[in-house]
């Protein structure tokens, strides 16, 4: 029979374990070793049923038992020490509070999807998990975030395998109450509510879920509200699904909901108000909007409430590629905003114009999230060196006349959090070695010399963790290969050959991610007798995890997946290569561990960053990988492989395809088995354990999450809270007003006359010559622009490269023409083809860069022939 109404039934706690009640509902248990031991001790065989999840395993237990633990003096103790400690942890100072007191006052940070726990499955890939990480870094280091996403009553999929080994989505309805989750609540008791405007005078409601990370509260916008129409209940119902509109509502919900949600929480809760908002990605770009409709209400008008806004945001970005943006049609965003729907008061045409492609190769019938992100933002990143590099590429057409090398997007490489992917053997060893509050410290501060420590630990002890890592992962992929087989419709009896799948003395090889084509699941496969060999050599075989899921709408993903099940069904190779399906955060805290060497074989530069080789190198698994994302940056021969990529212009798919499996087979064979059977003198892999050494010593302190948010902190946080501080309303209305004025006289700012001390076409190191150009600045006057000397090597087409400028000065008033001369010394710093040119930029002291509009004035090119500016 199937039940008419669902309640949930909340245990009642004998008033000496209520303590247990606040460990549950904060997430830390997820990070914190003691506090899952005190839960397991509760009753270990439903903490186990209960997949790790304290609010579950509380549900479950059995009045009696409770009861028993109520008198259990030890048992209390525990409690007591466990309760104590996360007091301390929430309200003691921590790194953030020992820094100057001209940080912001709270940073409120926007992302589609949280990773922080399995039992909190509100994730689908890298962005949620390292939203998540982010969470918790900036817990451990005291920084005063609050997070804001959406509740997704499915979440995100749930994957099994057909017999033939075809993907399978399964969507498990959430119960929030069933959740580490507590309502916001008004002071009468009644739940939080934000709403939007939708067309037609209709409403979009939403309550506000509390999930608390540690020290940082997530607030969690739910639309499943009885008062919304059934089309509204479901906005929230999945993470990337549903077609364009029902994105478009999830992303106003995500960034203008979020903006009233965090008004919410902060007037209930008294803590302060965000001076910086970072959006990660474009899914939150509309919180922009928001805030300058607050503005505008409070009396500034459109343009300088925009200064206002851009002068607090931080935008990242994460996709390398166009199409990994979202975009709208112009008439989908149009129907949504105005008079009729959502921030009324706020002309239409200027949302527009924030998000349209008006660029040369745009699509001026799109809203571009990413470009609205970047032009609500006064400072952006990308999540890694290279990846940096390549969106200044990607969106140079918003900065027409900049060399893609001057676009004003830095970067700050991804870390992770190491003590959610760190396993608890690596912990306890690094603990006897350093003693446990400088391993944690090592784990969330970071800094090399807590580090550095490693180097004595004796290569047995590294050796045999990592034997009893990779028999804990055999264990694992046995117990998870036999549920995925029974699903697909196996009987007991057909099973009995996965008691020897894998072996624990083998090397083993992890590759576990998202399936979108570019990560290129298969490139394994492109030569199956090879691998096959590669899987069953008789002195040196390997074997392979593989997880990972496809998007539900990929059919070409979902055929990559198949591919791999196919192969990895085939008798002759199924104890050496598995794939499991349903690849989520508790899979992946076993599979990181358990592995020697961690396989990244994207299409260069198409991984943003790619965070899972870093959980793995802080559990002491090398990096087999392409030479890209985090590992362009940080890849020495010390402590893993670079996989050589076929990327010239001639080579087509098919060919880099091959050439680069080709490459990683090499690699297996000739360089990282040997490595790993080689045994020195007294029987040890002795430099196997010297590279897990390295990666431990090296790669440890900069793949942290710690890291990763301290650099936010000093480098866009604080730098945006300053600008915040700085943007008056009446500073607001002077930038808006002096952009309106230079954008306008623009047209007559020119370049007209250069020269120099030097005739000749060569000149000796370390002199000296003067620069002397006559400019014309139309209606603006010295204080509005900078006038540039630019120089560095030049190349055959002579263009320049490593170039620095050189601020010139005004030499007296304007001539009879209303032309101003400028003049000043430009050192001859480096041999070898050398150039310089000139050019006018508008300056003003609120600038974030004087890139920022997007305007530079050049020499004409006739001009640039007759200065001869090329010096040999």
């Amino acid at each position: 029979m199937k039940a008419i109404r669902r309640f949930t039934v909340r245990p009642v706690l004998p008033e000496a374990l209520h303590p247990l009640s606040d460990l549950a509902r904060n997430l830390r248990w997820s990070w914190h070793a003691e506090t899952r031991d005190l839960f397991q001790s509760v009753d270990p065989e439903r903490w186990s049923a209960a997949g790790g999840d304290p609010v579950r395993l509380l549900g479950s237990v059995p009045p009696a038992r409770l009861a028993e633990l109520a008198e259990d003096r030890r048992f209390l103790r525990r409690l007591t020490a466990a309760a104590d400690d996360l007091n301390d942890y929430v309200s003691g100072d921590r790194w953030y509070q020992s820094r100057s007191s001209d940080l912001p006052a709270a940073i409120a940070y926007f992302s589609p999807e949280f990773g922080i726990t399995a039992a909190l499955p509100q994730y689908s890939g890298g962005l949620g998990i390292l939203a998540g990480d982010h969470l918790k870094a900036a817990s451990d280091l005291g920084v005063p975030l609050i997070g804001v996403g959406l509740l997704y009553r499915h979440g995100y999929f749930r994957q099994t395998l057909s017999r033939d080994g075809w993907q399978q989505e399964h969507y498990p309805v959430l119960d929030p109450n069933e959740l580490p989750l507590v309502p916001l609540r008004e002071p009468d008791g009644t739940p939080a509510q934000v709403s939007l405007g939708l067309p037609g005078g209709r409403r979009l409601r939403a309550h506000v879920w509390l999930a608390q990370v540690g020290r940082v509260p997530l607030l969690m916008l739910d639309s499943d509200v009885e008062e919304n129409d059934l089309g509204e209940r479901g906005v929230t119902d999945r993470l990337y699904g549903g077609g364009s509109e029902h994105r478009l509502l999830q992303e106003m919900l995500l960034g203008i909901g979020g903006v009233r949600a965090v008004r919410t929480y902060c007037r209930l809760t008294g803590h302060a108000g965000p001076e910086v908002f970072h959006t990660n990605e474009g899914h939150a770009g509309f919180l922009g909007l928001e805030r300058i409709a607050e503005i505008c209400e409070a009396g500034l008008d459109f343009d300088s409430a925009l200064e206002a806004v851009r002068a607090g945001t931080v935008f990242t970005t994460h996709t390398p590629v166009p199409a990994g943006i979202d975009r709208f049609d112009r008439e989908l965003v149009a129907r949504h905003f105005g008079p009729d729907a959502e921030l009324p008061r706020i002309e239409v045409e200027r949302i527009l114009q924030l998000g349209m492609e008006t660029y040369p190769d745009g699509e001026p019938n799109l809203f571009n999230m990413a470009v609205m992100g970047l032009r609500l933002g006064q400072r952006a990143n990308g999540v890694s060196l290279l990846h940096g590099s390549v969106s200044r590429e990607m969106f140079s057409g918003l900065w027409p006349g900049f060399d893609p090398d001057e676009v004003p997007i830095t970067s700050v490489t991804n870390g992770v959090h190491a003590p959610t992917w760190v396993a608890p053997e690596v912990f306890r060893l690094g603990a006897r070695q350093l003693g446990a509050q400088r391993t944690e410290d090592a784990m969330t501060v970071g800094g090399p010399e807590r580090w550095d420590a490693i180097a004595e630990i004796a290569g047995q002890e590294i050796w045999d963790l990592r034997r009893v890592l990779r028999e804990q992962l055999v264990l694992e992929v046995r117990e998870r290969l036999y549920a995925s087989w029974r699903q697909r419709g196996a009987g007991t009896a057909e099973l009995g050959w996965i008691d020897g799948v894998l072996d624990p003395d083998v090397l083993t090889i992890g590759f576990a991610r998202r399936v979108p084509s570019y990560k290129r699941l298969t490139l394994m496969l492109r030569d199956r007798d090879r691998l096959m060999e590669l899987l069953l050599h008789p002195e040196r075989p390997i074997q392979i995890v593989v997880a990972g899921k496809a998007h539900p709408a990929d059919d070409g993903g979902k055929r990559l997946v198949q591919e791999l099940v196919r192969f990895a069904d085939d008798p002759r190779v199924r104890h050496r290569i598995v794939f499991l399906p349903d690849y989520g955060m508790g899979m992946a805290q076993k599979l990181y561990p358990g592995c020697d060497v961690w396989l990244n074989n994207p299409l260069r530069p198409l991984e943003a960053c790619g965070t899972s080789g870093m959980k793995a190198a802080l559990n002491g698994c090398l990096n087999l990988s392409v030479m890209d994302g985090w590992w362009d940056e940080w890849f020495q021969p010390d402590f893993g492989w670079a996989i050589p990529t076929a990327d010239g212009t001639a080579t087509d798919d098919d060919r880099r395809d091959d050439l680069e499996a080709a490459a990683l087979y090499d690699l297996l064979e000739r360089r990282v088995a040997p490595r790993f059977y080689e045994r020195g003198q007294g029987g040890l892999p002795d430099r196997w354990i010297e590279m897990v050494r390295r990666t431990l010593m090296h790669l440890g302190p900069k793949v942290l999450a710690g890291r990763m948010v301290r650099e936010y902190v000093e480098r866009l946080y604080t730098p945006a809270a300053h600008a915040h501080r700085a943007m008056t309303p009446d500073a607001a209305r002077e930038l808006a007003t002096w952009k309106a004025r230079v954008r306008a006289a623009w047209p007559a700012v020119t370049v007209d006359h250069v020269e120099t001390s030097v005739a000749s076409a060569t000149a000796e190191l370390g002199a000296t010559l003067s620069v002397r150009v006559r400019v014309g600045l139309g209606a603006l006057a010295p204080e509005d622009v900078e006038v540039q000397a630019v120089a560095g090597r030049v190349d055959t087409d002579d263009r320049i490269a490593d170039a620095t400028a050189t601020a010139l000065k005004p030499a007296g008033g304007p001539d009879l023409e209303g032309r101003w001369v400028y003049e000043g010394p430009l050192a001859l710093d480096r041999t070898g083809p050398f150039g310089y040119t000139v050019r006018i930029l508008p300056a003003h002291r609120l600038l974030a860069s004087s890139a920022e509009l997007g305007l530079v004035a050049a020499p004409s090119e006739e001009l640039v022939e007759a200065a001869g500016v090329l010096m040999r």
